[in-house]
């Protein structure tokens, strides 16, 4: 978020009557992806102490626990202080970063770095999420592209025969791409044409912050049929692409529209918790089955379902699948 680089340089400033000079760290290329993906590192000097800004790229709300957990292995490669910044802080997580004593500053509300012995505050903005999200269908053109590439561009009436969807709901797709800014669009004749103007690895890391958890909400059922009612998913999947332990209980996805139509019946069981026999199923609000491979989710779907996720052995392996695409 360019705009939150700018609107911390001028907050610090006009706050602290100094010269703030924030920079690129360009060691930032060295933290794993998904630390990449939450956060802009900068360099600037407060009042003769270095720090190194970690700025959020969207206004979703990290947990203190989690930001804490982020900033301990930034600090393995910076060995100044780290600053939290965020366009918006809610009362509650505000009131726990300062429990924790993690220095953090939104711009033009609050600025506490202990470490400075300073903590002003002045109002704050009621909370608002103004970040666009792809639909479903969207976000499917997104992957397809992603594990597919993108050939010599697509129309609508290509995509919704590979995808499953209508063609209006294809062209309403290529309009939610083109507004925010991931795919250009081209009259060739009669036809729209959807092309990418960047690599697979500048769309996925661009895409991120539009794409959603795939996973709608999670059961616990009792299938008492041999045939799976899903493909793997979750800590199933991601043990199948990384040395992670298997879980106890299966992990599984299946599609909104198909759960809606094997629900009720008798051979599936709903269960309130968990029990040895069972599997944990999870609602999607598109078809797992678009992209999987032997069974399993395909990657990229998996690192959205999974990637607020604060278990470290979880980031670690999500890190890892990630780094063994071939872009």
């Amino acid at each position: 978020m360019a705009q939150l680089n700018l609107s911390f340089k001028r907050y610090i400033e006009e706050t602290l009557n100094i010269l703030a000079r924030p920079k690129k760290w360009v060691e930032a290329e060295n933290l794993p992806f998904y630390l990449r993906n939450l956060y802009l590192f900068f360099e600037v000097s407060i009042l003769d102490t270095p720090c190194l800004a970690m700025a959020a790229r969207d206004e979703v709300e990290q947990t203190p626990t989690t930001i804490h957990k982020h900033i301990i292995q930034v600090q393995k490669k910076w060995g100044h202080e780290i600053i939290y910044v965020h366009p918006k802080v809610s009362a509650y997580n505000r009131k726990r970063l300062i429990e924790h004593k993690l220095p953090f500053v939104v711009p033009g509300n609050q600025m506490y770095l202990p470490f400075l012995g300073i903590d002003l505050r002045e109002h704050f903005k009621k909370i608002r999420n103004k970040d666009p999200q792809c639909s479903p269908s969207t976000q499917t053109v997104v992957l397809y592209t992603l594990l597919h590439g993108t050939g010599n561009g697509f129309t609508p009436k290509i995509l919704a025969g590979h995808l499953g969807y209508t063609l209006m709901t294809m062209t309403r797709a290529f309009d939610e791409l083109q507004a925010v800014g991931l795919g250009v669009i081209a009259m060739e004749g009669r036809k729209r044409v959807l092309r990418f103007d960047q690599n697979k690895k500048k769309l996925w890391e661009k895409a991120c912050k539009f794409l959603r958890n795939p996973v709608r909400k999670r059961l616990w059922v009792k299938n008492l049929i041999d045939e799976p009612l899903g493909v793997k998913a979750g800590l199933t999947a991601l043990a199948h692409y990384s040395a992670l332990a298997e879980p106890a209980n299966t992990v599984l996805a299946i599609a909104g529209k198909k759960w809606k139509k094997i629900k009720n019946r008798n051979d599936v069981i709903e269960l309130t918790i968990a029990e040895p026999d069972a599997c944990e199923l999870e609602i999607w609000r598109y078809s797992p089955r678009l992209f999987e491979k032997d069974d399993v989710v395909d990657r990229f779907s998996l690192y959205l379902s999974l990637q607020a996720n604060d278990d470290e052995r979880v980031e670690s392996a999500l890190e890892k699948m990630m780094e063994q695409i071939t872009w």
